[in-house]
């Protein structure tokens, strides 16, 4: 439910900041594209971020646990590394 105010003391806005204009430039949707094109963002705990120290780290050793995984399936090919 929102809060409705009888007057214009009871508003916290300031006056200087006049919505209308700040949101005239908007565009809805913006990023919503660059967002379904493939946003996989995942928050790793402390202790596996301390093991790896950036984005290339942790894609190596996924990769090197996909190429696990297909070699225990019995997968006689392993595909090289992208």
């Amino acid at each position: 439910m929102k809060k409705r105010y009888t007057n214009e003391m009871d508003d916290e806005l300031r006056p200087e900041y006049d919505l209308h204009e700040l949101l005239k430039g908007g565009v809805r949707g913006k990023y919503a594209a660059r967002y379904r094109a493939g946003t996989n963002l995942v928050l790793l705990d402390p202790d596996v971020a301390r093991a790896f120290p950036d984005e290339a780290a942790v894609n190596e050793a996924l990769r090197l646990v996909i190429r696990l995984a297909e070699i225990q399936r019995g997968k006689k090919e392993v595909p090289a590394e992208a």
